[in-house]
């Protein structure tokens, strides 16, 4: 992003990072949002919202260190709950969304894990993880994420619209396009 916090760019304007832990909170679940060690201008982002946050002292090594701490935090503070994973460089993301996948995971009997996809089919985000697969979640380290951990299982895909699910926004080109794409033809 040179330099910029693309968690602090705005959609409809809203930081990404407020509206994505806002959609979080629409779903009713308990949320808990994992910053990295003192970062002050996202935790002021999400002031005021019914969020718990946490800080991760070594957020720099990668996902897989983040997804750890949120999940010890989840293994300690709600013991036998599943967990869902919101990335929030994802603004596709609808509340409903988060409610369709939800639901699927609760259909599946709460014990396999539940991705939302693209149109398409390509996994994405959210991902619900079961409560038998946190203490794996919780050994995590590095930047490849919950992979190696859901490598051997069956996955319940959940196909949400277009490629909200899946579109990501890393660079100020990625915003630039998404922006265009999002504004009404005059």
């Amino acid at each position: 992003m040179r330099g910029r916090d693309k968690l602090l760019e705005k959609v409809e304007g809203t930081p990404l990072l407020r509206r994505q832990a806002g959609i979080a909170v629409e779903s009713g679940c308990e949320v808990v949002v994992a910053l990295p060690k003192g970062d002050v201008a996202r935790r002021e982002v999400i002031g005021g919202l019914a969020v718990t946050m946490i800080e991760v002292e070594d957020a720099d090594k990668g996902l897989g260190t983040t997804l750890r701490a949120a999940t010890l935090h989840v293994m300690q503070v709600a013991p036998g709950r599943a967990m869902m994973i919101l990335l929030p460089d994802v603004p596709g993301i609808a509340a409903s969304d988060l409610s369709i996948v939800i639901e699927s995971f609760d259909a599946t009997g709460s014990d396999t894990p539940t991705r939302a996809t693209d149109a398409t089919g390509k996994p994405g985000t959210p991902l619900i993880v079961p409560p038998r697969l946190l203490p794996q979640f919780a050994k995590l380290t590095g930047d490849e994420g919950g992979r190696a951990v859901l490598k051997d299982e069956t996955i319940a895909l959940v196909q949400l619209q277009g490629d909200r699910a899946t579109r990501d926004l890393d660079t100020p080109e990625d915003w630039r396009a998404w922006r265009k794409e999002a504004s009404p033809s005059p």
